[in-house]
């Protein structure tokens, strides 16, 4: 039959063969219904069945044209935007123009790998039938089938490839049964377009079976496996002396593309249970890391203060930073996006985990958790003015080092941070009281407990950053280095956010700290303390760090620690005045103080804050 295939059409084989003066009234035979009906396909008549039957048979479709209804030359082309076509489920399909379609003179015929036309049906009244059998690009009929949410047996099997050596087998075997059947003439001539493509050969180590399995196969083993499933098979010698198989699979097995493919062949004929299971012994002398048992110890201690882990959101709420009223060039907002997101209106990824963890205290508050203590440690990421544009790396080769390394300064800062939020009670009610509210100090005591844990000594000072309240909240220094924020977070924020009022949060970047590998055992002296307040008023915008670390300089080696618990202002005190109430430990190493000797040097150490800072004792 007169026939063009267009280059662009995805028809790696198209055949065609003409049967003439068959009997339409001729029954299909018993046999052939019955094997029909028990692999639950209807017959129909003795054309459609012949070519359903060799589908099963052979695993080739084949589809059946009444040639007497065809009008011109056959035509294997792209359909036209907006083209119509009726297939055999009486439905009019609009088609697409990256659908393929077999046409005549008239139009599309049938909507190629997929089903045919119903202009060009096998009827009750058909003589002469035009078979047609060809194998299709599978990603294209896989496509057009989604498109049109149409599929069949034929669409089924060419998505996951046919042999393209069957067409023609296909053809001839299903002639001759029409032919047997109803009685008609196979015509002499055959339409063939294209070529089966020719299989490369693979080559694969003689040994290589035995080096994946761990198993030691007799001589010949691979080559009488993989001949076994149909491919061809000669040894060759590399250069270096070693032996290796030259493998070219058979046209029916097209998934035999990779030495690692026929290694899997031979594994799978010997038997995956004769390959014995060996559990690896585990290195030695191998653990955590001094980063990894950090973290740890900072998340057990915090665990043991009472708060719960949770995993950190990684994108961030949408217009969060807005919520906060961050300005505009605040370096939080610098952010990284990802172009495909979980979420389309979360698109950028974390800067920082407060957001995160006040969206789940905000979930736990909202189901009737009213006193929460929440902690996670994860990544953020950190964009800064030195992180280069992301170059576009190629898809077919490996990358070159130099795009390597492009890529790696591409990279935003991705530190680790661990940051906690509080709300409600601290402490619960109960027969002692009625509970205490969460409050500033728990924050603060929060990152004096992850200074512990991590082995170093920080520092807190007050600052104004939003969203901490500013006169409630405070940097954490380490070295004089702000590392994070501990305090109260702002009114104004909290009930923007719909948040507990006196909602607390801390937040402090861990990698900023030294990873200290053998953290000093505390000393501990046999002598008792010796514990002394004392209380000093100073000026408003003096911190009570800086006082702190007066008293302890003035204190010399026998004040142990000094830990501030009272804030007072009021008008007693004078205008722009405030009083920090100080618990002071006193301890000496060698001998039992005597309260002299403790006031003494609290004398000291208040005289040391008075030089220093302007402080006075409060009577």
């Amino acid at each position: 039959w007169p026939t063009h295939v267009e280059a662009d059409s995805g028809a790696t084989r198209f055949a065609l063969r003409r049967v003439v003066g068959i009997d339409p009234a001729a029954p299909t035979p018993w046999w052939m219904q019955r094997r029909l009906l028990l692999s639950g396909v209807r017959p129909i008549s003795a054309a459609v069945d012949v070519t359903n039957y060799v589908l099963l048979e052979l695993g080739q479709p084949l589809h059946a044209f009444d040639a007497a209804k065809l009008t011109g030359d056959l035509v294997v082309r792209r359909a036209k935007a907006g083209e119509k076509l009726t297939t055999l489920d009486g439905t009019e399909r609009t088609l697409d123009a990256e659908d393929v379609v077999i046409a005549d003179d008239s139009g599309a015929i049938s909507l190629a790998g997929v089903m045919g036309g119903a202009s060009t049906e096998v009827s009750a009244s058909t003589t002469d039938v035009l078979l047609e059998a060809a194998t299709w690009d599978p990603l294209a009929v896989f496509r057009t089938g989604r498109r049109h949410k149409l599929g069949s047996e034929a669409s089924k099997r060419f998505e996951r490839t046919v042999d393209p050596e069957l067409p023609v087998a296909a053809l001839d075997r299903a002639a001759a049964l029409l032919a047997e059947i109803a009685g008609g003439r196979i015509e002499a001539g055959l339409t063939d377009i294209g070529v089966a493509p020719e299989r490369s050969a693979i080559r694969m180590d003689l040994d290589r079976p035995d080096r994946v399995a761990g198993v030691t196969y007799p001589n010949g083993t691979a080559a009488r496996r993989l001949t076994q499933v149909g491919c061809t098979v000669d040894i060759d010698v590399k250069d270096n002396g070693q032996g290796e198989l030259v493998v070219t699979p058979p046209s029916w097995r097209p998934d035999l593309t990779a030495p690692a493919d026929l290694v899997e062949e031979v594994l799978r004929l010997e038997g995956l249970e004769q390959i014995p299971s060996i559990v690896p012994a585990a290195p030695a002398g191998r653990g955590l890391t001094p980063t990894q048992r950090r973290r740890r110890s900072v998340a057990r201690t915090l665990a043991g203060s009472g708060y719960v882990e949770v995993l950190p959101p990684v994108f961030l709420p949408a217009a969060v930073f807005d919520t906060w009223g961050l300005d505009a060039d605040d370096p939080r907002r610098v952010t990284t996006k990802v172009l495909n997101p979980l979420e389309s209106d979360r698109p950028e990824l974390a800067t920082t985990l407060l957001p995160g963890l006040l969206e789940v205290l905000a979930r736990n508050v909202a189901r009737g958790q009213r006193d929460v203590s929440l902690f996670g440690i994860a990544q953020v990421v950190q964009p800064g003015p030195e992180t280069a544009p992301v170059p576009a790396l190629p898809v077919d080769r490996r990358p070159t080092d130099e795009q390597i390394e492009a890529l790696n300064r591409s990279l935003p800062a991705q530190p680790v941070h661990v940051g906690g939020v509080l709300a409600g009670l601290r402490e619960p009610a109960g027969p002692w009281g009625q509970g205490r509210p969460a409050e500033a100090a728990d924050a603060f005591a929060a990152v004096q407990d992850i200074a512990d844990a991590a082995g170093v000594q920080l520092t807190l000072r007050a600052a104004q950053h939003l969203p901490y309240h500013p006169g409630r909240g405070g940097e954490v220094l380490f070295d004089g280095v702000v590392v994070g924020h501990a305090g109260e977070l702002h009114p104004a924020v909290l009930e923007r956010a719909g948040l507990p009022a006196r909602t607390c949060a801390f937040e402090v970047d861990l990698d900023a700290l030294p990873v200290r590998e053998v953290l000093p055992a505390p000393s501990i002296s046999p002598f008792p303390p010796v514990l002394q307040d004392v209380a000093v008023v100073v000026d408003t915008a003096v911190p009570a760090a800086d006082v702190a670390t007066a008293l302890a300089e003035g204190g010399g080696e026998l004040l142990e620690e000094v830990k501030l618990f009272d804030i007072y202002e009021g008008q007693q005190l004078g205008e722009g005045k405030k009083s920090l109430a100080f618990a002071l430990r006193f301890r000496a190493v060698d001998r039992t103080l005597t309260e002299d000797e403790a006031s003494a040097a609290r004398d000291a150490a208040v005289e040391a804050a008075a030089k220093a800072l302007g402080a006075q004792l409060r009577g």
